[in-house]
């Protein structure tokens, strides 16, 4: 039987491959195996859910972390990065984002935008 921590590393493998060492050595020392709780809540019994495919979900991730405002800027990037790695191209990354202009207000969503543009210009850099 597959576990939900196996669901969260198998997905994290697709979409961050070293998402889980880069979380032990940041946190681990402050808060025993939270690498391992955060693969497994959050990816194996949420992302690995039925009912929406990986990129919709990261989309929807997107969305919520705009709302939220500035303060979500890291783990905006890193979901964008991931977003990318499940298949959404930059113009649906962008236009989540600017829908949630609607319902966070403008400086959320340019935030938002910000934090997308850097990624990309990232990706780019890299290429």
């Amino acid at each position: 039987m597959t576990t939900a921590l196996d669901k969260g590393r198998a997905l994290t493998r697709k979409l961050n491959p070293e998402l889980e060492n880069v979380l032990k050595e940041r946190y681990d020392d402050l808060v025993p195996g939270f690498a391992e709780s955060l693969i497994e809540w959050g990816y194996g019994r949420h992302y690995a859910r039925p009912g929406l495919d990986l990129k919709t979900r990261q989309l929807c991730t997107i969305a919520a972390l705009t709302v939220l405002g500035g303060q979500t800027g890291p783990q905006l990037k890193v979901n964008i990065e991931h977003t990318l790695a499940a298949g959404a191209e930059r113009r649906e990354i962008v236009e989540a984002i600017w829908q949630m202009a609607v319902y966070g207000g403008l400086p959320a969503a340019i935030n938002g935008l910000n934090a997308a543009k850097e990624v990309f210009e990232a990706e780019d850099t890299q290429r």
